[in-house]
C-alpha cells in the first residue's frame, strides 16, 4: 500500500527561520506497508534516490550527497534513515528530503498488519519519506547572489522575460511578437511594457526575482536586427540575431541549468576536506565539510562535534554513494559540518 500527501503542519520552532523552520509549514509526506522488509528497503531506497535526489539535482540544480543517518541523528522509532545533504552558498549544510526505513517498529505499536496468501495476520514493512518547503529555502541560499534570487530554469516561473525599452510602436510591437513566440515553443515567457517606468528599475526588479534570462527590446537593437539577452546566472550580455532568438533562448535555459549545477557542484568539492582527527573536523567546519572515518571519529567524537554545533550530516561509503544494510559502519565515511 501506498500513499502520499500533502499537507500543513503546526510544530513548536525555538528560533524559526524563513522558509527553513517555521511554526507552520508545507510539506510532502509519503507512507508504503510492504509484505516483506527487502520490499519496504528497495522502495525507500528508490524514492530517495530516483525521486528526491534526481529532483533536487535535475530540476534545482542543486547537487547532493546521499547517505545515511548516524544512530544520534535518525528518525525516531526508525532503522534507517537516508538524507539528502545539501552545501549552501555560505558552506553550511542544509538537509532537503529524508527517507525511512521503518521495519516492523511502527506496525507493531498500531497495529498494521495484512492477511498473507495462507489466511494469516501478519505484520507489515512499512517506510516513510518526506520533503517541505523547506525546499525553497535551500534553491535560495544555493543559487542566490548579492544581486537577489537566481532561479534554475527548469523550475523558474517565469523563464525569460521581454522588455520593451522605449514606448514606440515598433519596438512594443516587436517585444510582444517575440514573447508570443517563446511561448509558442513551450517557454514561460512575460512580456514587461511598463514604460512608464525607468528601464533599470525594471531591469532591477527582475534580477531581484531571479529571472533566469532577459531579453532586452530596443530602437537600436531593431536597427541592427539583434535583441540583447543578459543571463541572470553569470550577468552576461549577449547580442542574438532576431531570426535566431527563440532557438538560442530555449538552449541557453539549458546551458544555464547545466552551469548552475556545476558552479555549486564545483563550491562542494572545494569546500569539502578529508580530515584525520576530530580537532581537524572542527577547524574546517567553520568554512565547509569535513571528511574523516567513522572508525576514527565513532560515537565518542560525535559528541565532541556537537559540542561545537557540529554534526554528522550523513555517513557514504568511501566512494561516496549511499551504504546498503551490509555495509559494516566502520568501512564508512561521515560528512560532517555546520548546518541550518
Amino acid at each position: 500500500m501506498r500513499l502520499n500527501q500533502w499537507a500543513n503542519v503546526v510544530r513548536w520552532e525555538m528560533r524559526p527561520r524563513i522558509f527553513l523552520r517555521t511554526s507552520e509549514f508545507l510539506w510532502q509526506e509519503g507512507h508504503t506497508a510492504h509484505a516483506t522488509s527487502g520490499d519496504a528497503s528497495a522502495f525507500a531506497r528508490q524514492i530517495h534516490l530516483d525521486v528526491y535526489r534526481d529532483f533536487l539535482q535535475s530540476m534545482l540544480a542543486i547537487p547532493v550527497l546521499v547517505g545515511v543517518k548516524t544512530d544520534r541523528e535518525k528518525f525516531a522509532g526508525a532503522v534507517t534513515t537516508m538524507t539528502c545533504e545539501a552545501m549552501m552558498g555560505d558552506g553550511k549544510a542544509l538537509q532537503m528530503a529524508t527517507s525511512h526505513e521503518l521495519g516492523q517498529n511502527f506496525a507493531k505499536v498500531f497495529n498494521i498488519n495484512y492477511t498473507d496468501s495462507s489466511g494469516r495476520s501478519q505484520k507489515c514493512w512499512t517506510t516513510s519519506w518526506g520533503s517541505s518547503t523547506r525546499m525553497i529555502g535551500g534553491l535560495i541560499m544555493a543559487h542566490g547572489d548579492d544581486h537577489g534570487l537566481r532561479i534554475p530554469p527548469r523550475v523558474a516561473p517565469v523563464q525569460v522575460v521581454v522588455i520593451a525599452v522605449k514606448d514606440d510602436d515598433r519596438t512594443v510591437s516587436a517585444a510582444s511578437a517575440l514573447t508570443d513566440s517563446l511561448v509558442s515553443a513551450g517557454v514561460r515567457a512575460r512580456l514587461d511594457v511598463r514604460t512608464d517606468q525607468g528601464f533599470g528599475r525594471r531591469a532591477t526588479e527582475w534580477e531581484l526575482k531571479g529571472v533566469p534570462l532577459r531579453v532586452e527590446v530596443g530602437p537600436r537593437d531593431l536597427e541592427r536586427g539583434e535583441y540583447t539577452v543578459v543571463r541572470r546566472d553569470t550577468r552576461q550580455k549577449l547580442a542574438v540575431v532576431g531570426d535566431s532568438a527563440v532557438t538560442t533562448v530555449r538552449d541557453l535555459l539549458d546551458v544555464i541549468h547545466s552551469e548552475m549545477f556545476a558552479a555549486a557542484g564545483d563550491r562542494l568539492v572545494q569546500r569539502t576536506s578529508d580530515v584525520g582527527t576530530v580537532a581537524e573536523a572542527v577547524d574546517v567546519s567553520a568554512t565547509g565539510f569535513a571528511r574523516i572515518p567513522w572508525k576514527v571519529l565513532g560515537e565518542h567524537g560525535e559528541r565532541e562535534l556537537n559540542a561545537h554545533a557540529i554534526t554528522v550530516r550523513c555517513l557514504q561509503t568511501i566512494d561516496g554513494t549511499l551504504p546498503d544494510g551490509e555495509t559494516p559502519r566502520e568501512e564508512l565515511m561521515a560528512i560532517v559540518g555546520r548546518s541550518y
